[in-house]
């Protein structure tokens, strides 16, 4: 395909949707035959994900008819609706302006230009992937412009495929990864510099899920929707290797593509984790929980034997929020240890919880200082946050957990271990012929790095309460750091 410049492009887009906007309705907009019935469960889903809007100056990019211009309005101070199609625009104003607070704007999005610092939230509904590469590009460095500092950015995109069933000539839509999204948006920086003070913001993900309607609705899993929020990216901690963010830092060190592969090779595939599906299938395989990719599909499976419905999704647990007594259960495997305020990350699996509801933690803790140096440069080159089994139990109880039990589960640890140390000595060399190309000596680093492990870490899981086989209905987070 040859080159097409950006004139071109916009061009096409702007012919695109003339065709699609001649009647201003709803099935229009969605591109969909079924849009009465899919607007009708999405609203509220969508909605749903967004941060509080009191007191909020919202920016709608992509507005179109305003199906949700008048639910922003209602909860936000003031809402500016932007849409590129004048009929859209047109219609959304005749709908809403009675409401107040708003102002209708038609523009192209590439165009738009506001003050630094001028609103609280940007949401946008399928929008991005109607933008070149280049384009969304230089959107993306305004809107981290736009918004004041802390303030959030919401948008959904279709992803990989068309998902509407609407009958099109041509399609110019750029149906891109998720992957691709996230890359992009947390990788743009604003520089916000001051004569007396140095600043930097950026994109934080908070979370990034498919939109459950769709899945339900048409069996399609490629609606995504991502909420994002504005923060420093110039306060480096110590413990982050110098990388800007703490997810950063996890990708580029433990959880590089490389290292998951050299997990996967000894855990088992999709499993970065000792042990692997031996430690993870436990209690008779009733419990629910996952860790990475095929160990969730794994647990996704056997819930779906018992008729439970299980959601994916990247989130940041300590940014993530969920309405009270939503979960009947809270599982997480061996995370916990990457996060610093774990107090306040039990507060939320507490807040989350419905009453009588149960958590269990499986996690890395330590034993009582001082440490040797060696195990002291592995927690510092990991980042680990490390604490005694007694101060662990103590946070859950600080926060109202009753019945706090913890099960030291070291001598586990040290078995399996030691059979995956065998096991790594009797594929030596298959482990370094297929590795040549990601790490040469990935085997040299194997037998001291679990030496250490055996030495002084200790592996309990924490079951503040355990599970009851007779639980007829479950709800599970899945969490992703």
């Amino acid at each position: 395909m040859g080159f097409v410049s950006i004139e071109t492009e916009r061009n096409m887009m702007t012919k695109f949707w003339k065709e699609h906007s001649k009647f201003a309705t709803v099935e229009e907009m969605m591109l969909d035959s079924n849009a009465q019935e899919l607007t009708q469960h999405e609203l509220p889903e969508i909605l749903s994900l967004l941060p509080s809007l009191a007191a909020s100056d919202v920016l709608e990019l992509g507005a179109g008819i305003g199906r949700y211009t008048r639910h922003l309005i209602g909860k936000a101070r003031h809402v500016t609706a932007v849409d590129f199609m004048e009929k859209f625009v047109e219609k959304n104003r005749k709908d809403n302006s009675h409401l107040g607070n708003t102002e209708f704007i038609q523009a192209d999005v590439t165009k738009l230009d506001f003050p630094k610092h001028s609103f609280d939230v940007v949401f946008s509904n399928w929008l991005l992937m109607y933008l070149s590469d280049q384009e969304l590009k230089s959107l993306a460095e305004k809107l981290l412009m736009w918004l004041r500092p802390g303030g959030y950015l919401f948008f959904r995109e279709s992803c990989f495929h068309q998902s509407g069933d609407c009958k099109r000539d041509f399609n110019p839509t750029l149906y891109r990864s998720p992957a691709y999204y996230n890359h992009l948006m947390t990788s743009v920086l604003q520089d916000e510099s001051e004569k007396t003070e140095k600043k930097c913001y950026g994109f934080d993900m908070v979370v990034n899920k498919t939109v459950q309607t769709y899945v339900k609705v048409k069996n399609n899993q490629n609606q995504l929707c991502w909420l994002m929020q504005k923060v420093r990216r110039d306060v480096v901690q110590q413990h982050q290797g110098g990388f800007s963010t703490f997810q950063e830092f996890l990708d580029n060190q433990q959880y590089t593509r490389r290292g998951i592969l050299r997990y996967e090779k000894m855990f088992g595939s999709g499993y970065v984790s000792t042990g692997g599906i031996s430690t993870t299938k436990v209690r008779d395989a009733e419990y629910i929980g996952s860790y990475i990719f095929r160990a969730a599909f794994w647990e996704s499976f056997e819930c779906a034997l018992h008729s439970l419905i299980v959601q994916f999704e990247v989130s940041d647990a300590t940014k993530r929020k969920f309405p009270d007594s939503t979960f009947d259960v809270v599982y997480s495997r061996d995370t916990i240890l990457h996060i610093r305020d774990k107090l306040d990350l039990f507060r939320k699996f507490y807040s989350w919880l419905k009453p009588g509801g149960k958590l269990l933690i499986s996690d890395y803790c330590c034993g009582e200082k001082p440490w040797s140096p060696a195990f002291q440069d592995y927690v510092n080159q990991r980042g680990y946050i490390l604490y005694t089994p007694q101060r662990y139990g103590q946070f859950l109880s600080e926060v109202g957990f009753s019945n706090v039990r913890a099960e030291d589960r070291t001598e586990q640890f040290i078995q399996v271990i030691k059979a995956e140390l065998q096991r790594a000595g009797e594929m030596k060399e298959e482990f370094i012929q297929v590795n040549t190309h990601l790490c040469a000596t990935s085997t040299l680093h194997l037998q001291p790095h679990i030496c250490m492990l055996l030495e002084e870490i200790i592996f309990p899981f924490f079951p503040s309460f355990l599970f009851k086989p007779h639980l007829q209905t479950l709800k599970t987070c899945f969490t992703f750091i």
